[in-house]
């Protein structure tokens, strides 16, 4: 299904100039990325709420930490792969143990710094940030919900990881939409199978529901925007109703969402659950939807999941 595309950066761009004129409290950081993630927008409109601290990612996210600690709400940006690498250390002790009011807008996430190559390309960034105590993890699934979701994190109390990407992305939502930081959102009913996504695989899901239901399969879809606090109920209800689900997100299928539903459904409710995903390897460089689907990603791969999960279903209870 053909739709409207918009540049998730422009987005952010302007979340980030709306934002600073609803939240006077908010600060913004930089590991000097702003013409990169186009933060620059904010720099422009609130110039004298904009820090600049240079190419030093640890000192990004303790600078962010002694804005939190003067009462701010400080929003750090650097590339994503550099928050769940280079300044871990910073992240883990003094955002995550300190419980620092610090909002980390990971940029370039999954494939989407797509010519700079396995070094940048950000596919374990989600296992790292949820496995840290307090931290939040928030991924919106296009324009709309980026400037919905980015207010709601910015009055969400503690560690959050905002995961971004580069490219253009599919609209999906209008002003109708009210995501909530820890709620998942049905976006298509099914009885068949359930597909999760997030991020910049929600339009695929929603494009394989519909090639699903020309074959009279119905396929369930969820926008699972919050990995962490993740919906366990809405996990266990799709879980009871449907009996198969597929994951499908932009990351290593390693410590993911496919994991994390993984988790909910082994110690509630056993049914097949198949992770959509890279399959822990490094990626290589390309143009970004040609390694969306040469890494496991693709619509053939969504479909071929639920075909999968239902047979799995099935068999199970002959």
């Amino acid at each position: 299904m053909k739709r409207e595309e918009i540049n998730m950066r422009l987005a952010y761009g302007e979340a980030l100039v709306e934002l600073g004129r609803t939240h006077p409290d908010v600060v913004v950081l930089s590991a000097d990325v702003s013409n990169s993630d186009h933060s620059f927008m904010f720099e422009q409109a609130y110039p004298e709420r904009f820090f600049n601290v240079g190419i030093a990612e640890p000192c990004l996210v303790d600078v962010a930490v002694g804005f939190a600690c003067s009462g701010k709400v400080p929003l750090a940006n650097t590339f994503s792969f550099l928050f769940a690498t280079r300044a871990l250390e910073m992240v883990r002790t003094h955002l995550c143990y300190g419980k620092a009011n610090v909002k980390l807008m990971g940029a370039y996430s999954g494939l989407s710094d797509s010519f700079d190559g396995p070094t940048h390309h950000s596919i374990t960034d989600l296992a790292i940030m949820r496995s840290l105590p307090n931290m939040t993890v928030v991924v919106p699934g296009d324009p709309v919900g980026l400037k919905k979701l980015l207010p709601l994190v910015v009055e969400w109390q503690g560690p959050v990881f905002f995961r971004l990407t580069r490219n253009e992305a599919p609209v999906l939502f209008d002003d109708r939409y009210e995501p909530r930081i820890g709620q998942a959102v049905t976006l298509r009913q099914g009885r068949h199978v359930t597909l999760i996504g997030m991020g910049m695989m929600l339009s695929r899901c929603l494009d394989t529901a519909e090639t699903l239901a020309a074959e009279g399969i119905e396929a369930r879809v969820i926008e699972m925007h919050t990995l962490k606090p993740l919906d366990v109920a809405c996990v266990q209800k799709a879980a009871t109703e449907t009996g198969a689900l597929v994951t499908v997100e932009e990351h290593s299928i390693v410590g993911g969402l496919g994991a994390a539903v993984a988790e909910v459904v082994t110690d509630s409710l056993p049914v097949p659950v198949k992770r959509v995903g890279i399959a822990d390897r490094f990626t290589e460089t390309g143009p970004y939807n040609d390694l969306l689907d040469n890494y496991g990603m693709s619509l053939d791969d969504i479909i071929a999941a639920a075909r999968n999960a239902i047979a799995a279903r099935d068999n199970s209870s002959r």
